[in-house]
């Protein structure tokens, strides 16, 4: 694309190519509430998420972002891999918002709760879309580090060394 843009007053010319459109990112005062929301609820037992930078991301730039955020309860028993109790799924106490693509809006639709607390859900929900929504990337990479498995519970955080392809 040709731009007809200036750089401090001076003409600028030629092919600009767009770079990544990244979030913009908010302080860790923001992510307290949001967290602490999840954090003293009873029946949550422990919740975490995986961060890194992909080593290959077929040809598109390798990025930092953090994801996969899950939430153990009470009631949930252990599992071998989180991806069973990561919210966004149909997660085995906390319930679900099914949703689908809106390929017009360019968004996530979503239908109506299923389960058996839905303000329970909706805290967890909204600690997902603060981990997840990259608005926090430069927060949990400082506090965490590159290639990391968290894993919070009220007396701790836990860290460890995430393995991926």
């Amino acid at each position: 694309m040709t731009s007809s843009r200036n750089f401090l007053g001076i003409p600028v010319e030629g092919d600009i190519t767009a770079g990544a459109t990244r979030v913009e990112q908010k302080p860790i005062e923001e992510l307290r509430p949001i967290m602490q929301a999840v954090l003293t609820d009873p029946t949550i037992v422990e919740f975490g998420w995986r961060q890194c930078t992909p080593y290959f991301n077929d040809g598109d730039p390798c990025e930092f972002s953090a994801y996969g955020l899950w939430v153990r309860t009470d009631k949930d028993r252990e599992v071998e891999d989180e991806y069973e109790i990561e919210i966004g799924h149909r997660h085995p106490s906390l319930g679900n918002r099914p949703k689908t693509w809106d390929s017009e809006a360019k968004d996530w639709s979503y239908k109506p709760y299923e389960g058996p607390d839905e303000s329970r859900y909706d805290r967890c929900l909204a600690l997902s879309r603060a981990i997840e929504g990259g608005a926090f990337e430069h927060v949990l990479l400082e506090a965490f580090g590159d290639h990391a498995s968290i894993t919070v519970r009220r007396d701790g955080i836990e860290v460890d060394f995430y393995e991926h392809d």
